[in-house]
């Protein structure tokens, strides 16, 4: 895409040498700025999906936020942008100067710290944790309420031998056999959202302080597990959280960490040596751990490349953290799940690539979407609507454990903004928090919570089982990633990997229930969609004014979308296209708001820009010459209609094996039970062997 006359462009110069050189050819990373450039975010210009993910895949540090009108992405210096431009986008400029940002906010935590000796935040927190604290914190409330908090400690202790840590919540918490549903929340997948710890922590907090004298926590506290593992990648966040505050996002500002501390077999052996916290590659050492899950691996939206803020790593769940994470899911039927990023006032729910299409739970996906985000007044999108990203954690537990999971991408305002704006405000639904008079994101994990003991949004088995006999559920099968990108952009075959769930009920002599997830995965199950409820539209031809633009002016058409009763059109595709080659027309269209909603600005012709499940109205196409259109190569143009996508459905059903086993692990029986999500399946004395 490139630029309409009325959007600001940064000026470019050449690119700038990176402060080291990093290894690798071909590799596509953001370039650090020298110490005398200064660090830019900005909004580049993207209305549609695809051009949001050509973004994302330009390798720059992607922050995450972003609207239907485009994304931010930090620009290191002017080598990012140069990058930015040779790609044909255009964007302005929301922080001019963040290392002075940043330090305005690290001055601002400073006064509030010294001015307020205990915040409205459930743990009267006033500045951000470290993690000897969180974890100091962890072992307070485990003490404070024995009979409620289990501590808990992940397989896989770090790169460099840390713990990964958090707690369970429930009556009697110490039985993990106890058949509730589990709320799985996490935060820190990416080190230096720091925000995503803060909300974490006071969740749980919340829960505890409140158990005793609100309804509402307390019957969360007793009818359902709630999970908190407030930092997963522990190295990276203790890197961030200790490093010396530069501000300036230089390959050696270690604050600004994204990603763990695995050293990719790809790393040029002279970035290998030293510690994650002091090496000649500084942060970029590591894997992103939020896209190194094994769904989806490998595809659009994560690099290939070792250096680059979203390294999928060397293969699909190579990482400590995800395996921790990976195996905590697949032992404990986590039927809800948060995980907690920052920034950009969205809460995504899965599919997070658009060729994926939408989940067989689409409308109870966004549904639940829709309820917390009505507390907090954040975006309800799915993933991809941002852009594709692969190997995020959702996208493998949804689609391979069927729980329900959602990121929450907390504010606006940065990686770890001022605390009192970006944790107590955004926590508590103050100003200036889009959810400010709404509960912000306290309300809307409240509702996930509630969510969770919904039978409604998960399978139950019930019957009967002897007391000190084991019952489990569980199911092995293999699952596949992405077709998988290569570092010279061919695609490769997708790689199989293997998924074990099992997790267990202990039986009490009388009546069980129990919270699972449904016995069929959705990646088996199929996909949503919707059948034409009235014809297509036909095609509508554009009328091209009078006369040519000059080169970098523009001209309009309009034309007319229709609806129901007379029409349905689940897509609309305005294709323009001129006779001669070396020549460039570019399309932009907006609604009747003036609100852009398509593009095409390649090199193609024809130029198509298209718009999906498109609202009936007027609309309006601006046509601009940007490289020799003449009255002998003059654009022609038309709208294509075309209909919804159906759903399709696989009509198969797995089971779980359900095993019955005696303390002495004595398999008694072993049978397979079918169950839906929002059905409830009584089995009966689940030891009891079947007639022969």
């Amino acid at each position: 895409m490139r630029s309409l006359s009325h959007v600001r462009r940064i000026p470019v110069a050449g690119a700038l040498a990176a402060a080291v050189v990093l290894g690798g050819a071909g590799l596509s990373v953001a370039t650090p700025a020298s110490p005398e450039e200064k660090v830019q975010v900005v909004h580049v210009t993207a209305p549609t999906q695809q051009e949001r993910s050509k973004v994302a895949g330009l390798g720059l540090d992607t922050t995450e936020h972003g609207d239907a009108q485009g994304v931010e992405v930090v620009l290191h210096g002017r080598a990012d942008a140069q990058r930015l431009r040779d790609a044909g986008f255009s964007w302005r400029v929301e922080d001019a100067d963040l290392r002075a940002t940043m330090a305005k906010a690290a001055a601002a935590d400073k006064a509030y710290a010294a001015a307020v000796a205990e915040s409205d935040l459930p743990s009267g927190r006033t500045s951000y944790r470290t993690l000897a604290e969180i974890n100091a914190e962890l072992d307070e409330l485990a003490a404070d309420y024995p009979n409620l908090v289990k501590p808990l400690t992940l397989e896989h202790p770090s790169v460099e031998g840390r713990e990964v840590r958090g707690i369970e919540i429930t009556t009697n918490a110490a039985n993990v056999d106890d058949g509730k549903p589990v709320f799985l929340m996490m935060g820190a997948h990416h080190a230096r959202e720091w925000p995503s710890v803060e909300h974490s922590m006071e969740f749980a907090y919340d829960l505890l302080t409140n158990q005793g004298s609100d309804a509402r926590a307390r019957a969360i506290v007793e009818k359902t597990r709630t999970i908190i593992v407030p930092v997963v990648n522990v190295d990276g966040f203790q890197i961030s959280r200790s490093a010396a505050p530069l501000g300036n996002f230089t390959t050696f500002d270690y604050e600004m960490k994204r990603k763990n501390c695995t050293i990719s077999a790809a790393t040029p052996a002279q970035y290998r040596t030293g510690t994650c916290a002091d090496n000649l590659a500084g942060r970029l050492r590591g894997t992103d751990p939020n896209r190194n899950y094994p769904g989806f691996w490998g595809g659009p939206g994560a690099s290939t490349g070792w250096s680059s803020d979203t390294f999928r790593g060397d293969a699909p769940g190579d990482t400590p953290e995800v395996d921790n994470i990976k195996r905590l899911i697949s032992e404990r039927q986590v039927t809800n799940l948060i995980t907690n990023h920052t920034y950009s006032n969205l809460v995504l729910r899965p599919p997070s690539l658009l060729s994926t299409g939408y989940s067989p739970d689409e409308p109870v996906y966004k549904a639940l979407g829709a309820s917390m985000t009505a507390a907090n007044d954040y975006t309800n999108w799915a993933a991809f609507q941002l852009y594709d990203t692969s190997g995020s954690v959702e996208d493998w537990s949804y689609w391979q454990t069927g729980g329900l999971g959602f990121t929450f991408e907390i504010g606006d305002v940065g990686f770890h903004p001022a605390y009192q704006t970006g944790v107590v405000a955004e926590y508590l639904g103050l100003e200036p928090a889009a959810g400010a008079g709404q509960g912000g994101n306290r309300e809307a994990y409240y509702r996930m919570a509630e969510a969770t003991m919904d039978a409604g949004l998960h399978s139950t088995i019930t019957g009967t089982a002897p007391a000190g006999h084991v019952l489990t559920v569980s199911k092995q099968f293999q699952a596949m990633t992405s077709p998988v990108i290569q570092p010279n952009g061919t695609v490769g075959a997708p790689i199989p990997y293997e998924n074990e769930l099992a997790s267990s009920l202990r039986g009490t002599g009388g009546k069980f229930s129990w919270a699972v997830n449904p016995s069929t995965r959705p990646e088996v199950v199929g996909r949503y969609g919707r059948d034409p409820l009235a014809p297509t539209q036909p095609g509508q031809t554009l009328t091209n004014p009078a006369g040519v633009p000059a080169e970098g002016q523009s001209e309009t058409a309009t034309f007319t979308i229709g609806g129901l009763p007379q029409y349905d059109n689940g897509r609309a595709e305005v294709r323009v296209q001129w006779p001669n080659a070396g020549v460039d027309w570019d399309v932009y269209v907006y609604d009747s708001a003036g609100n852009p909603v398509a593009s095409a600005a390649s090199l193609a012709d024809p130029e198509v820009a298209v718009i999906l499940d498109p609202l009936p109205g007027t609309y309006t196409v601006v046509v601009e010459n940007y490289d020799g259109g003449t009255t002998t190569s003059d654009w022609t143009g038309e709208v294509v209609f075309g209909p919804p996508t159906p759903a399709s459905y696989s009509g198969i059903q797995e089971a779980w094996n359900l095993t019955c086993s005696k303390k002495d692990g004595t398999v008694v029986t072993v049978r397979p039970v079918v169950v839906d999500r929002g059905e409830s399946v009584d089995v009966g004395n689940a030891c009891k062997k079947a007639k022969d």
